[in-house]
């Protein structure tokens, strides 16, 4: 059983931190559960810390003033640019997710396949989050110290069991770690086509669904399918049209990512998996036994490997009893486009006839492939001469 006893809302002598023992702990504990009690046999640890409140301005090496002309080379994470109580448990959880989102984007850059100035955006994403934890935090501990009405102590405000319980389960996104929602930047664009699948917010964590795949009628979840490869994923949510007719806007989609004008093309390096940059996954409306595999574009049916094997994996159909264009309240006649950034944020939602705005959002963050070796290059060169 662990505790986390506020010494300064229960007794003035345990501010000294050297009258802190584990028997005036239990003691402390025992009064806050009054009328109830708790025998400690033994503490096998205990340890006291003040809680600090406290956020960093940035969580790089470069002022706001030098963004346009520098690029960050240090970075900081979890603790050591946010501090806040242990309360709502997210110390450790908001670190991760700092780290998670830093680090799909150093790898990205790294690998020359992302422009530098992406690690910009580590800083602007995760210190609005971390303000926003802050926030929470400071209302949160006021309830924790706050006493029930019933208590009769006027020298604090009064707060109900009540209203603890609804502020709690209003925060219960937050407190789970999927309410974060990032703001429009290079990486996320505006919700202007956020009508066309309402349940995919834009900024916003992808929510999965259960489909079922094409090619084997396997029963999975969509967002499970896809890997922490740092590969961006393009979602093509299907017209109503029949995929493999003339009408079909999602074959038109298809087929462009297949020209040369493709941002598959552009931006995948040479002799890497066609999906290694950008991974293309269709969601069709007709059932998965009206659908014929081999019919499908080739842009669906990726040859990948030593081998050149054909990926299956990419398409998907809906459930009967759990469709995820309902679940998702994704537009059944224009269809759309969702794309995920590498760390399953969605980072824009376009008409699936938007093919040149597609084209402009990922050059706005990616590195043409034929300027890729010449990064590789000259990164090596660097560490050779240091």
């Amino acid at each position: 059983m662990r505790f986390y006893i506020e010494l300064d809302e229960v007794s003035d002598e345990l501010l000294d931190k050297r009258s802190v023992t584990p028997e005036n702990l239990a003691r402390a504990a025992n009064r806050i559960l009054r009328p109830y009690s708790v025998e400690v046999r033994d503490v096998g640890w205990w340890s006291v810390y003040e809680i600090g409140q406290r956020l960093c301005d940035k969580y790089d090496d470069v002022p706001v003033e030098e963004m346009a002309t520098r690029i960050p080379r240090v970075f900081i994470a979890g603790d050591a640019c946010h501090t806040h109580s242990a309360k709502a448990g997210q110390g450790m959880n908001v670190s991760m997710a700092d780290t998670w989102n830093l680090g799909w984007k150093l790898a990205a850059v790294l690998r020359g396949t992302a422009k530098p100035e992406l690690l910009h955006t580590y800083s602007e994403e995760r210190q609005a989050v971390a303000k926003e934890l802050i926030d929470f935090d400071r209302a949160f501990s006021k309830l924790f110290t706050g006493r029930a009405t019933a208590s009769g102590d006027s020298a604090r405000e009064e707060v109900g069991p009540e209203e603890f319980q609804q502020y709690f389960t209003a925060q219960g996104r937050f407190t789970a770690g999927v309410a974060t929602r990032y703001t429009p930047s290079m990486i996320t664009a505006e919700a202007t086509f956020q009508h066309l699948a309402q349940g995919f917010a834009v900024g916003m964590r992808f929510h999965s669904a259960p489909v079922i795949r094409l090619a084997d009628a396997k029963p999975v979840h969509l967002g499970h399918v896809a890997r922490a490869d740092g590969a961006w994923r393009l979602y093509i949510f299907a017209d109503h049209n029949d995929p493999t007719g003339e009408r079909s806007r999602a074959r038109e989609l298809c087929q462009f990512l297949a020209s040369d004008a493709s941002p598959l093309r552009r931006f995948t390096p040479a002799g890497a998996d066609p999906d290694s940059v950008i991974d293309v996954r269709a969601i069709f409306q007709q059932g998965h036994r009206y659908l014929a595999v081999d019919k499908m574009p080739p842009v669906l049916l990726p040859r990948k490997g030593k081998f050149g094997l054909i990926d299956y994996e990419k398409m998907f159909c809906p459930r009967p009893d759990d469709d995820i264009f309902e679940l998702r309240g994704v537009n059944r006649e224009a269809g759309c486009m969702v794309v995920v950034r590498p760390d399953q944020y969605i980072s824009h939602i376009l008409p699936l006839q938007a093919h040149e705005a597609l084209a402009d959002f990922f050059a706005g963050i990616l590195t043409d492939a034929t300027e890729q070796p010449v990064l590789v290059r000259e990164r090596r060169a660097t560490v050779h001469e240091r």
